[in-house]
């Protein structure tokens, strides 16, 4: 089987409401209704500001680990989160916008539009001036935060999924859905474009301007700042779809969707440690500033602290496992093919709503047509009914090929006999 998640797999909306638990959650924030898709920390390290699934950005505060402040003003998933100068704070979604906000203010001060799709990466430039967006609009756009004026960055063939500053400034770099890393020096000219070996979720860079991406394939790569290669590194079996290098350059965290998080030497390119995530997706990861502790935003919609250097759980409660929605599906070869799925669906409608439509009775049933969830007026003009033939269909050609529209992430399975054991069980486990 051969997933290829565009992005960050998975940017669907989830209709859960945000519930807001104001006791100490003992190193864990839980508040979100959904996945945990974007974690921006203050440079001073007392705030934490994330962004979900749920459409709902919230500003945390780590002293007494609790909610300060919720943020609600998209309309679709919040991707990407931002703390800029004087305490303010960018945040970012699915619904195509930048809202930028002052705390304890209920509405945002501005709203940038201009993107026609997801944006689902910010970066802040080193002088603070400047706000960079990366959408699968398959451009780039970077703003004033002065006066809201935009510059259009336009060369990227799919989805760019990731952008970074370098750190004097001159120039920014992305990463797409297209193979494609992209230098554009900011003082105007060519941008250095350099073909990688697999698409691309994710994009950082280190202090002394080394250049990071994680692809698809589960591997990092390492460019100097002109795009020289300079090594690459396996990660995990699974696509990558964040990274976050640590203030002083010395580690780097990589999550991939199957809930590993892999520690990274960036001097010696060796797995130092790896931190286990139950299993369910890691959406986002970010360091604090002391360069020993890391958060993760988790699948179940919760923040975590992990001590980097060791890789222990911070707080007694991180260890609980939740209960395996497919364990009763074990030794089931379709079953593990759609693990991958189980972070936005559920079998059944009897359980809590994740960031997709439940698949319960979904043979027979036309598309975009169950009740209760919002789906995409292109979606709801289309005329396919699902059944195992258009499941398979869906899957050979990848969401955007046949849905055109959707906010399903881009994926396929290119093997006949896993698509042939996913449809044969979806057919068992949702007739139920």
């Amino acid at each position: 089987m051969h997933w290829v998640p565009s992005f960050s797999t998975g940017v669907c909306i989830v209709a859960t409401l945000l519930a807001i638990h104001s006791v100490p959650a003992h190193a864990q924030l839980t508040g979100h209704g959904g996945p945990v898709r974007a974690i921006a920390v203050s440079s001073d390290g007392d705030s934490v500001l994330s962004g979900s699934f749920d459409t709902a950005a919230i500003r945390w505060s780590l002293k007494t680990e609790s909610a300060e402040q919720v943020l609600r003003f998209h309309s679709d998933a919040v991707n990407a989160v931002a703390f800029l100068k004087d305490g303010q704070m960018a945040t970012a979604g699915a619904d195509a916008k930048i809202a930028i906000w002052t705390p304890g203010r209920q509405q945002p001060d501005r709203v940038f539009a201009g993107h026609g799709a997801p944006i689902v990466s910010l970066a802040v430039s080193p002088d603070g001036a400047r706000l960079a967006s990366a959408s699968w609009d398959h451009t780039v756009r970077i703003w004033s935060l002065s006066d809201g004026t935009q510059q259009v960055l336009e060369g990227h063939a799919q989805n760019v999924n990731g952008v970074a500053f370098t750190p004097d400034g001159r120039s920014l770099v992305s990463a797409g859905y297209d193979r494609e890393l992209r230098i554009w020096p900011l003082a105007g000219g060519t941008p250095s474009v350099i073909k990688l070996a697999s698409p691309l979720n994710a994009v950082a860079v280190a202090p002394d301007g080394e250049i990071v991406t994680g692809g698809a394939d589960g591997k990092l790569r390492f460019l100097t700042s002109g795009g020289q290669g300079s090594g690459e590194l396996r990660a995990g079996q699974t696509p990558i779809v964040a990274l976050a290098i640590s203030p002083d350059g010395t580690a780097i965290a990589a999550a991939g969707i199957g809930g590993i998080v892999a520690i990274i030497d960036r001097k010696e390119r060796s797995i130092a440690r790896t931190l286990v995530d139950q299993g369910s997706p890691v959406w986002s990861v970010a360091f604090l500033p002391d360069n020993a502790i890391l958060l993760t935003g988790g699948a179940d919609g919760k923040i975590r602290r992990w001590n980097a250097r060791t890789g222990e759980p911070i707080g007694s409660s991180l260890q609980a496992t939740p209960r395996d929605p497919l364990a009763a599906y074990a030794g089931d070869h379709g079953a593990e093919v759609f693990r991958a799925c189980v972070a936005c669906h559920t079998l059944s409608a009897k359980d809590a709503q994740r960031a997709g439509p439940t698949l319960a009775g979904l043979y027979g049933r036309r598309i975009a047509s169950l009740p209760g969830y919002r789906f995409s007026e292109s979606l709801k003009r289309m005329n396919i009914v699902w059944t195992p033939e258009t499941v398979s269909k869906l899957f050979e050609l990848g969401p955007n090929t046949y849905t055109p529209g959707t906010k399903m992430p881009e994926q396929r399975i290119g093997s006949a006999e896993d698509r042939k054991a996913l449809t044969d069980f979806l057919g068992r486990a949702t007739s139920k």
